[in-house]
């Protein structure tokens, strides 16, 4: 059996324990039946449990193993003997100097800080030949696909920072048009992912063995752009990411991630921003966002691969971020059937013509998640093209599915707003309304139209504004 493909089987067997890191179970810091009731007082305690990594001070510079920095030369194996380098000896920093550095994925190991230098930009290969096949989540369903470009697995105190750039070198003529999107490249008769992904996601309905979902060649299913998957004490500060496949920072079943300062910029198909899925302790903060998707997008799995694996994503701190286009800044959702519980933005600013929603929640009755304990404040939104907070429950397959979506204890305070079509868009499904949401002191300005809010249970406004004029919760 092939190193590849024991290393697979190895991380199918371990998905079985989602939070099982390094041997040791993770507890989750509220159980179910506390009696405590989350609030913006427990932040602190949130941000005190976000461990940052440990890297040793060992420092090897990539032209150390031969790489040259011409935008020509394949430095694919230089980066990979470079980590081997550092992994033998117990880890250390990886210092890309300035220049241009062609490579394929990069794997990194535990106790390694992937550090690009200002003036340096790892462009990384388009030829989907260059990608191995690996164990991963694609839309929120496990399976084996092309590598992320970056990628770990398994791993402790990792890091990619610097002043540089990761250039995932998508465009309208390569992986963008897998979409199948005539905006993005695609033209009638060309390849895209459609069926590959239909298949993909029975797969995860019926219980189809992970071994056994084998993409890759041929499937047409982007690879994500820095993915990190059950690793805990993750930093990613600093960097720009730019002309991603598709997700950009996606850490997957990890505990412990701090992304910090990033530029995000990427106007392809799905390219959300940053997208935590079944994380537990995640600080986003001081970034900027500029995408085709979702600026920032928690999830937590899709449907039955979502409810098997059944891990939350909790304990999120997103602050001090700003974004432009998108269509939703802080989302929560839609691959969110493992839950989300307490979840804190603050001091964001929202503003492009671009920009569909500010806050945006997105369940149904396929996903089923429980999604409680989001809160939000001290938001300035310049202009967004439709809802300032939208929570839908109609979102996709809406009511068409057996399992009850779960919206409940939302908090909105102190968020301005300079241009929208409505202030609040709230759709809760008929069996399932949306329970418990409370706006606090928001001004809304310049507001098109009427809010909606249909099979809502407990809309609240308490000095609320909309075009200057106090504004009731709408009935």
């Amino acid at each position: 059996m092939s190193a590849n493909r024991r290393g697979f089987l190895a991380g199918v067997a371990a998905s079985a324990l989602p939070w099982r890191v390094l041997g040791a179970p993770v507890r989750a810091r509220f159980a179910d039946t506390d009696p405590h009731i989350p609030s913006w007082d427990d932040v602190p305690a949130i941000l005190g449990g976000i461990a940052p990594p440990i890297i040793p001070a060992r420092r090897l510079r990539l032209t150390e193993h031969g790489a040259k920095g011409d935008g020509v030369f394949d430095c694919s194996d230089a980066f990979a003997r470079a980590i081997a380098d550092l992994d033998d000896t117990g880890g250390g920093w990886l210092i890309v100097p300035a220049g241009a550095w062609s490579t394929g994925p990069i794997h990194l190991k535990s106790n390694i800080n992937l550090h690009v230098e200002e003036g340096a930009t790892i462009r990384f290969k388009t030829d989907p030949h260059a990608f191995p096949i690996v164990f991963t989540r694609w839309e929120g369903v496990e399976l084996m696909n092309y590598s992320p470009l970056v990628y770990a697995i398994d791993c402790h105190d990792i890091a990619i920072t610097g002043k540089g750039t990761l250039d995932g070198g998508a465009t309208d003529e390569i992986w963008w048009p897998w979409k199948g999107k005539a905006a993005h490249g695609w033209r009638a008769g060309m390849a895209k992912q459609d069926a590959a992904r239909n298949r993909l996601f029975a797969m995860g309905e019926t219980g189809v063995p992970v071994a056994s979902r084998v993409f890759g060649d041929g499937s047409y299913l982007r690879p994500n752009f820095i993915q990190p998957y059950r690793c805990k004490n993750v930093l990613i500060e600093g960097v720009t990411l730019k002309r991603s496949p598709m997700w950009q920072v996606h850490p997957v079943l990890c505990e412990s991630v701090i992304v910090r300062g990033l530029t995000i910029d990427a106007a392809g198909p799905n390219t959300d921003g940053c997208d935590p899925e079944s994380c537990r302790g995640v600080l986003i903060e001081d970034c900027f966002f500029n995408t085709g998707d979702d600026c920032i997008a928690i999830k937590s799995g899709r449907n039955g691969d979502g409810r098997r694996i059944g891990v939350a994503s909790e304990d999120i701190v997103i602050r001090n971020c700003t974004m432009r286009n998108g269509h939703g800044a802080a989302t929560i959702g839609s691959e969110i059937s493992g839950g989300v519980h307490r979840v804190f933005v603050e001091k964001c600013r929202m503003d492009s013509p671009n920009l569909v929603h500010a806050l945006r929640i997105k369940n149904n009755a396929m996903r089923g998640g429980k999604l409680e304990w989001l809160y939000f404040r001290d938001i300035a939104v310049g202009q967004v093209a439709r809802a300032v907070l939208s929570i839908d429950e109609t979102y996709e397959e809406g009511a068409n599915g057996p399992f009850q979506p779960v919206v409940s204890n939302v908090f909105v305070e102190r968020v301005v707003s300079g241009k929208s079509a409505m202030a609040v868009d709230v759709q809760g499904l008929a069996n399932a309304p949306v329970d418990g949401v409370t706006l606090k002191d928001c001004d809304f300005a310049n507001v098109a139209g009427a809010s909606i809010a249909r099979n809502v249970r407990g809309l609240e406004f308490h000095g609320v504004t909309v075009n200057g004029k106090p504004a009731a919760a709408p009935a």
